[in-house]
């Protein structure tokens, strides 16, 4: 892929219209958590593989073709829903055990295709994780409450 498109492995989930990326390893719980943030109100972008493009001064995340619209449900097999074509992205969950999360962590960025964008760790089979998310992408892209506080 040129300079300005990376493929990842990694599940994009649409909430209100901004792009998670949701990276980890094979049985992480990508799929896992996309799937409860689906059933939740949230918009499949791609699942396992993302491909990112950058847009101007933002990076848009789309389905490679051969996958588009597909979700793996673990344990079930593979269904087609209804997704987004493409988002922009607008944060990065690695997801971690929650033995390895930091209880206060400091704020995180990483560099993608020459753009900083929000990172966060999160344990993606704990109940909370969809609210998690949600509060994280809220703290870091909207204005108003909720708000992170800093140190």
């Amino acid at each position: 892929m040129s300079a300005e498109r990376l493929l990842l492995h990694a599940t994009a989930i649409a909430i209100d219209g901004r792009a998670v990326l949701l990276r980890g390893d094979s049985g992480s719980g990508k799929s896992d958590l996309a799937l409860r943030l689906i059933d939740a109100g949230a918009r499949l972008v791609a699942d396992d593989q993302s491909e990112l493009h950058r847009r101007g001064d933002g990076i848009i995340v789309r389905s490679p073709a051969t996958i588009a619209g597909l979700i793996e449900v673990r344990g079930i097999g593979i269904f087609r829903l209804d997704a987004l074509a493409e988002a922009p992205v607008a944060l990065i969950a690695d997801l971690v055990p929650a033995e390895n999360l930091e209880r206060l962590p400091a704020r995180q960025s990483e560099t993608i295709l020459g753009l900083a964008l929000p990172l966060i760790a999160v344990a993606p089979f704990e109940a909370s994780a969809p609210a998690k998310l949600r509060l994280a992408l809220h703290a870091f892209t909207a204005p108003g409450l909720p708000a992170m506080i800093a140190e």
